[in-house]
Parts: C-alpha cells; structure tokens; sequence
C-alpha cells in the first residue's frame, strides 16, 4: 500500500515539476535558448530572501521546495528496513531526483534549473527521512509500553 502512495507522489512530483505552471522567476544567467539556470549554491535563496518585498514569495519559493521533497523522505523511510542507512541514502536519492528534475527542466522547459532547488529538495528528504524515524521510534515505544503494561 505505502509502494502504491509513493509511485502517485512521485507521478504528482513530476507533474508538478515538469508539466505545471512556470512562475518564470529567474536570477541566473540566460543559457542557450534563453533558459534560465543558476549553478552558485545558496545565490536565488539569498536573493529571495533577501530582496522579496514581502514575505509570501519566500515561503512559496523556499519553503515550498522544502515540503515539496518530505514525503520522499517520510515515505521512503517508513519503507526503509535499515533506518540508519536510510537516514544516509535516501537524502542522496532524493538529490539524484531532484538533479533529474532540474537537468530536465533546463532542457525541456521554461522554467530555472537552479541548484539551491536540489539543496532544498534534498534538505526536505531528509526532513522527511527524520520524521519517518521518529515517529517510527514513538510508535514502537508506545506500542511496547503498551505490551508490557498488559503484562
């Protein structure tokens, strides 16, 4: 069941990112085909934090590439039989995707291929790795208390 969840998360990733609007913001320098591309890590976050007049564009922008990858994480991670692993691999997953999703933009659509999107991606992978985690942590210790208070 969780498989089938993460393969419609995925497919709506995709669309989202590949097919959707096209906000058409873009601080980098125009490559060919007049696509725009940021490769300097941390340069649109700082400028959108920074220069946004008000405080709707950032939380759009930032916080939602953010959120956009936790349930990569959260998924992936209630999947996940070696969490300790997990808390290591699927950040890097979540990082290849994100890489395919920015490379494909830049090629085959309009919008910015820009690197502090993976950085955010990969940051709400993991995000969502920690809270699969934990809240896989709570639920054994709570299920274990439970045991042994019937006992």
């Amino acid at each position: 069941m969780l498989w089938a969840v993460f393969i419609i998360y995925m497919a709506v990733l995709f669309y989202v990112t590949l097919l959707a609007w096209n906000y058409g913001a873009s601080f980098g320098p125009q490559g060919p085909g007049g696509r725009n591309y940021n490769l300097v890590p941390f340069r649109s976050i700082y400028r959108i934090a920074v220069f946004s007049p008000g405080l709707a564009d950032p939380l759009r922008i930032l916080a939602g590439n953010i959120v956009l990858f936790i349930p990569f994480g959260f998924i992936l991670g209630l999947l996940s039989r070696k969490k300790s692993r997990a808390i290591l691999t699927i950040p890097v997953a979540a990082m290849l995707v994100s890489t395919f999703i920015e490379v494909n933009q830049f090629i085959f659509t309009h919008r910015v291929a820009n690197v502090d999107d993976v950085i955010l991606n990969t940051l709400g992978a993991l995000i969502g790795v920690i809270a699969a985690i934990f809240i896989g942590f709570l639920l054994r210790r709570v299920i274990w208390i439970s045991v042994k208070n019937r006992q």
